[in-house]
Parts: C-alpha cells; structure tokens; sequence
C-alpha cells in the first residue's frame, strides 16, 4: 500500500482553504480542520481529511451551511436543545459541549442535544473538551442507516459512536470512543480504497447472508451491529445503537433510524424527513460534584495502573487502556507526520483541483 507522508501543518493549512472555498469563516474553518486533523493525528484515518470529498460533496448539494446561525431553541439550567441550521458538525459540536460545559460549571452537569447538524468528526474531540476543564465528557451521534437491527437486512440504524473521557491524574485521560456496529463505515472505505476484504462478522449481503466484500453497501447489503450475530451479542450493539438514536435523534427533534440523512455518497436523504439533519448529544459533568478531584485522579491513576498490570494471556500482549493507542499513533505523528494512503491523496488532489487550490502533492 503507497503512503505520502505530511506534516500536521502542511495537512491543517490544506483543509483550512477547502473549508474557505465552502464559504465558512475563518474561524469556523480553523475549528472544522482541527477536528479533522486530530482524528488523523490520532490514527483515526478514516475520520480524518479522508472525509473531506464527502464534506464538499455535501455543500455542493445544499445540504451543509457554511455559515449556520447556531442557537439555542429550548434551555432549562442544565439542559438545552441546539438547532445546527444545517452547519458542519464539526462545528456545531464544540459549540454544544462548551454550553454543556458551561451549564456544568454553574450547576454540576450540563446535558446538550443537537438537532439539524451533519457529521461531526471523532466524538473524542468534543469529549476532551470537558476532560480538560476537570469534568467527564460524554458524545454521541447518530448517523447514515447502514446497519440492519438483529435479525433484519433492512438498513434502518447508523454506526452510533458514543463516546466517554475521563480525566486522569498523571496518565492521560481514559477515552472509551466506539461505533455501535461491528465495524465503522470509514473502516470499509479505507478497504474499499485498498482493496481488502474486510473481517467477517462486519456486513452482510442484501440477502442478509455473512460476505466480506467492503463493497457489499453500495450492492443493498448492511453492517452489522456491534457482536455481528445474535451468538455473539449482536442485540447488546443493537440496543446501544438505539440509545444513541434516541438520544441524539428523537430527543433533539433531528431526523432518527432510516430518516437519518447519509453521509455516504450512495444514498439520498428520506423525501419524507421526520425531524431536521443529523442530531448528536453531549454531556459535561464535573468530577467535583462526586469527589475531590484530586481523589478523583490518584484512583483512576490507580485504576490505569492496575489494568495495565493485569496478568496478559501470553507474554507479546498486555491489557490495552482505552484511548492509549490513539495516544501513542499522536505521539509517533506529530513527530514523524501522517501518513495519507496514495487514493486518498488523489482524491484530495482531485478537490484541489476543482476547488482551485494548491495539491497537497
């Protein structure tokens, strides 16, 4: 597999002037690259400027604002409702978890649902926003219906990450980030640019038959929920699924199941739309309101250690914490840069072009 390799400067200037070129103000296109760059930084690649082509793709449509009125439409002191106004959830996100982290400050927690937004990169990002003020962050979004419920081959569910940071003491902080289906829709893109099958358990066919082609959505096939079958816990990612529609969908009033409007280039939004775009939630909670914080940290030092400590299955592995991968891929890439597979540079190049902006190459 080819790789370039780009300094996290050369990538974030690159995604700053395709976000320009939509027509989003300087500030919002700074915060939109920083999302996306964190992601690749993180080695998240599938999240990263991998998802540019779909972002611009989306603005040719109308179907992303590039310069939203964000507000918000309903409040109590400790909760609220957004309307995105069909902005980037790249954008609209940070802005609802600082409301929540503000409400936190005020009053312990601060609980935040969205409605009317578009994808809105990791959900990891958002969450250290509250992890660095003290609090324990919570994210989540629905979004494109391509996973089939258990015991279905009807796409009626999104890959539903949700996402919880806790902040630690001399460790960084525990980040639990994760689709509700087997495999995130991203992950089939990168295979699909490379050329591999991907794990079973991932998709079915439109049939509802077991496949390995990364293909198989564009042909009416489905990803599978977290588990892959009901044998091997297929309802637990179901129902995690639905906790994370709800919440973000049906609570914030955004479109919800097969209503969500898609990312994927494959599919077009519902003629019969239940709510507005895309819904996410977003929490804050101040460590403080439980425990000294102090105390809070030493146990999950604690906690960290002990976990790491367990007693590994064979000598080559050991018990990984959450997030530490992601910790160590950032480390490794802002020293030695990000590494963009050959197609996904084409296809940035590709926007260059008809943006009319530098190639990256």
């Amino acid at each position: 597999m080819a790789y370039h390799t780009f300094t996290e400067s050369n990538l974030r200037d690159f995604t700053k002037s395709i976000f320009l070129k939509m027509g989003c103000s300087a500030n919002d296109a700074d915060l939109a690259a920083d999302v996306l760059i964190k992601a690749d930084l993180r080695g998240i690649d599938s999240h990263g400027v991998a998802r540019l082509t779909g972002y611009v793709r989306l603005w040719e449509k109308g179907r992303i604002n590039p310069t939203p009125d964000i507000k918000i439409v309903h409040e109590t002191p400790s909760t609220a409702t957004i309307d995105g106004d069909a902005g980037l959830g790249l954008v609209i996100a940070p802005f609802a978890m600082k409301v929540a982290i503000e409400k936190a400050e005020k009053y312990g927690s601060g609980w935040v649902s969205v409605r009317n937004s578009n994808h809105f990169g990791i959900a990891a990002y958002h969450t250290l926003l509250a992890a660095e003020k003290d609090m324990i962050g919570f994210a989540m979004t629905n979004a494109s219906p391509l996973v089939a419920p258990t015991f279905s081959n009807e796409r009626m569910l999104g890959t539903n990450p949700m996402c919880y940071t806790f902040p630690a003491g001399k460790y960084p902080p525990v980040i639990v980030d994760m689709a509700t289906s087997a495999a995130a829709n991203g992950k089939l893109e990168i295979a699909q640019r490379t050329g591999k099958p991907v794990p079973e358990g991932w998709i079915q066919d439109a049939n509802g038959q077991a496949s390995v082609d990364p293909h198989e959505l564009k042909k009416g096939g489905s990803l599978l929920p977290l588990g892959g079958d009901r044998e091997h816990g297929s309802h637990k990612g179901f129902g995690l699924s639905a906790t994370v529609d709800i919440l973000s969908a049906v609570l914030s009033g955004a479109n919800y199941g097969p209503w969500a409007p898609p990312f994927v280039s494959f599919m077009e939004p519902s003629a019969n739309p239940v709510g507005l775009g895309l819904g996410h939630f977003l929490g804050a909670m101040r460590v403080d309101g439980f425990r000294p914080v102090d105390e809070f940290k030493n146990h999950m030092d604690n906690w960290i250690e002990r976990f790491s400590s367990a007693k590994p299955i064979s000598e080559d592995q050991r018990v990984i914490i959450p997030g530490e991968p992601e910790l160590v891929a950032e480390k490794e890439r802002t020293i030695n840069g990000i590494p963009i597979i050959e197609e996904v540079c084409n296809d940035l190049n590709g926007l260059a072009d008809k943006l009319g902006i530098d190639r990256l190459l």
